[in-house]
């Protein structure tokens, strides 16, 4: 039989004793906080795994985020610099980067944030709120419903034994149609006393077809030069 802990009854974990364990399992606040920014560097899989591109994603604090694609030379890049995104999209014959919409940008927001959607949710402004568990691939992890200040609905998926997320779902408005989005977190490990996903499957919910990360070196706190994350400026 499963602990009592995994139903709704008077057992169950609050959503404070939930985020706290959360934070504990990432290597505790003071290791969070001292971790000013991360360099994921690895490959991309799309196409069912067909197609794999040379993958770099850069955050840095408060909320900055640029996540590069290469393939034969050409590089596909979407940033967020705290206020606005942009892109370079060579694959779709786009060599100047573009402005990207509100829309677009809501997903850079949730890349940007190094210590997931949990960790000072009040100060986020979000309402988080604790739903039982549920099965995620046979394990009974703990859901957690976080709703964010812009909106968008993210299900947060905590394993019921190390209490780090193995699954978000985000539920979000994108240009009128509604999308929910799944990504699956897994293989943790550590980097500057923080434990952070090296493999990351995601996609729309129900898809075949979901782009997987898998990330080969994890660069804590390096020297980021805030200029990448921002719109490029045609040089004089």
């Amino acid at each position: 039989m499963a602990p009592a802990i995994f139903g709704q009854g008077k057992n169950a974990p609050t959503v404070e004793e939930l985020v706290s364990k959360n934070i504990e399992a990432k290597g505790g606040a003071d290791a969070l906080r001292a971790l000013q920014s991360l360099r994921l560097t690895g490959k991309l899989l799309v196409n069912q795994g067909q197609i794999e591109l040379a993958y770099v994603q850069m955050k840095k604090r408060p909320g900055e985020v640029r996540t590069e694609g290469t393939l034969q030379g050409m590089t596909q890049i979407e940033a967020y610099d705290g206020k606005e995104g942009w892109k370079i999209s060579p694959f779709q014959g786009r060599k100047d980067p573009e402005k990207m919409s509100a829309d677009d940008v809501k997903s850079l927001m949730e890349d940007a944030e190094i210590d997931g959607p949990l960790v000072d949710w009040k100060a986020k402004g979000s309402v988080v709120d604790y739903l039982g568990t549920e099965d995620v691939d046979g394990t009974p992890a703990y859901k957690v419903k976080v709703v964010r200040k812009n909106g968008d609905v993210s299900y947060v998926y905590l394993d019921p034994d190390h209490f780090l997320e193995i699954r978000i779902l985000t539920q979000r408005t994108k240009h009128g149609a509604y999308e929910e989005v799944e990504t699956d977190l897994g293989d943790y490990e550590k980097a500057a006393g923080v434990f952070v996903a090296t493999s990351i499957e995601s996609g729309r919910k129900g898809a075949p077809d979901k782009q997987r990360v898998i990330i080969d070196k994890v660069e804590a706190n390096e020297p980021v030069d805030d200029k990448i994350f921002h719109f490029p400026t045609a040089s004089k």
